[in-house]
């Protein structure tokens, strides 16, 4: 994601698109793994990073946004109640099934629908006013969290998505981690997003998109 590692990208928008990346992977370290879940909610759907294969990908993508007019809390309340205003929805649409319509809590649950059999199972595992966490369920492709999150920062709006992810099954590590085919769409599919949240705050990307990996070859032995 956190997103299933299967999905092929579906329009030229994606491959040739014209904000500038700014990329960089390095060597992870303890300090890449995940928060830790409480046990208020954890049960045996949950697919913790202890669940996945491989090794563990700490993974920021960063966005600037000049002269926003929605605060963080605002930019985060209108994706909790509708993720789908930020999301290319040609290739992924988030569907609530379980807890209320247009608010987000802990403990209520969506699938991220896309073309194929790659449905990911995600529960809210935290909420704040400018921050939410999502865990994979059972099914997922991945297993750890990914969190949005907005801010303030040198006068402008900064918004963050962070993820702490292994691959779920063997396949999903292949796609990801060896061929690298999964690790491209994962990141024009957020740069998208980037995109698309600039416009729902109505402001300016700014210097483009800052996306950091960080990878854990045995997280195991430090967690």
């Amino acid at each position: 994601m956190l997103w299933p590692a299967g999905i092929a990208l579906t329009s030229w928008d994606y491959m040739w698109r014209t904000t500038p990346m700014h990329r960089s992977e390095e060597g992870g370290d303890a300090g890449d793994l995940p928060p830790k879940l409480t046990d208020a909610v954890l049960d045996d759907d949950v697919q913790r990073m202890e669940d996945g294969i491989g090794p563990l990908f700490h993974r920021l993508y960063r966005a600037q946004i000049r002269d926003a007019r929605l605060s963080p809390e605002e930019l985060i309340r209108c994706l909790g109640n509708d993720p789908n205003r930020s999301t290319p929805t040609a290739l992924a649409r988030f569907l609530k099934v379980r807890g209320a319509e247009n608010r987000l809590a802990v403990g209520d649950e969506l699938v991220v629908r896309m073309p194929g059999p790659w449905d990911g199972p995600v529960r809210v595992t935290s909420v704040t006013p400018s921050a939410f966490r999502l865990t994979t369920l059972s099914g997922h492709l991945e297993a750890g969290q990914i969190e949005f999150r907005a801010l303030r920062a040198d006068g402008m709006l900064c918004f963050e998505i962070e993820s702490w992810a292994r691959s779920g099954d063997w396949l999903s590590n292949l796609l990801y981690d060896h061929l690298r085919m999964a690790k491209e769409v994962q990141l024009h599919m957020w740069t998208s997003f980037l995109e698309r949240v600039a416009g729902l705050a109505e402001g300016r990307l700014t210097g483009g998109v800052e996306i950091v990996s960080r990878k854990v070859e045995d997280p195991l032995a430090l967690s």
